[in-house]
């Protein structure tokens, strides 16, 4: 494993000191970004901690206002002024969240295949459901996590070997789902509940968040679809789209080496050290993210 994405010495160099703080998905942890953080160059300090409800936070699970106050009141614990917040999916509306809420907090946005407008499905709102919301939720967190455990060990007896941290990662996610079965499934489902009721909130918010902001997808997301990712970009004021090609929503895990590289390239670009023009994405996992200084909104999306 590389430490460090490959970049040129000139543009490294240009890099200063940044804090990251990266945030996890639903379900997720801060294990979910140990790929990520171990190809980033050293400049770039990384806080990932599990949200509230999650593994060893000993916070209970909220919406995205009260995950967005307790990453703002961790900025404060580690005495970090400014950061640069990373989300992946759920993760993403509590960056957008905090970006809106402290502006003077937050210096730049990274996306990953974030939830946003149009990203609701009948699913979530089978589980947000009053009534039958729980039972739903309790259900897939009894049956899910055991089908996932049995796929992974026929496919390790099939290959000879447990797959890798990037391979079957839906399937090694809901896997590990249930080792705190009696607090997340309530996490779970009080996420649900208030994607629901606080997306539209959130949506119109985020016209207000002044932050560069860069977001990642893959056209091919079955989870979030990309149009969310080009609809966000529409509705900030300063945004650029990459396409991740062959990943699909778990870019954290699966897409480590390109998630990183545009990272680092987009902080580089923030100092001053990548030139106007074009920030192309990694041969063969995109296309071209626009202008780089100042990100121009996205073109809509071809239907």
């Amino acid at each position: 494993m590389s430490a460090e994405p490959a970049l040129a010495t000139d543009v490294r160099s240009k890099l200063r000191p940044h804090e990251l703080v990266l945030l996890h998905g639903q379900p997720g942890s801060s294990a979910d970004w140990e790929l990520v953080a171990g190809r980033l160059p050293a400049t770039l300090h990384t806080v990932a901690a599990d949200r509230p409800g999650y593994g060893s936070s000993p916070l209970p699970a909220g919406g995205f206002t009260a995950n967005a106050r307790a990453v703002l009141d961790d900025l404060d614990s580690r005495g970090i002024p400014r950061a640069v917040l990373v989300g992946h999916s759920y993760g993403g509306g509590v960056a957008l969240s905090a970006a809106s809420l402290a502006p003077n907090r937050v210096e730049a946005v990274v996306l990953l295949a974030s939830v946003g407008p149009g990203c609701v499905n009948r699913w979530d709102k089978a589980l947000a459901a009053a009534g039958a919301g729980p039972l739903c939720a309790l259900i897939a967190w009894r049956f899910t996590p055991w089908i996932a455990r049995a796929r992974l060990t026929w496919i390790t007896r099939r290959r000879c070997r447990p797959p890798a941290p990037d391979e079957y990662v839906n399937w090694q996610i809901w896997g590990h789902a249930d080792r705190e079965h009696g607090r997340l499934w309530r996490t779970f489902l009080t996420e649900q509940r208030a994607l629901m009721c606080e997306l539209d909130e959130l949506l119109s918010a985020i016209p207000s968040v002044q932050a560069p902001v860069l977001l990642l997808a893959d056209p091919a997301d079955a989870l979030v679809p990309v149009d969310t990712a080009f609809r966000l970009a529409r509705a900030l004021p300063n945004a650029g789209v990459q396409l991740v090609s062959g990943a699909g929503h778990h870019l954290p895990r699966r897409a480590a080496d390109v998630v990183a590289r545009a990272i680092t390239t987009f902080v580089t670009a923030l100092d001053g050290g990548e030139p106007h023009g074009q920030v192309a994405a990694p041969a063969g996992t995109g296309r071209a993210l626009g202008p780089a200084r100042p990100l121009r909104p996205a073109a809509p999306f071809p239907a």
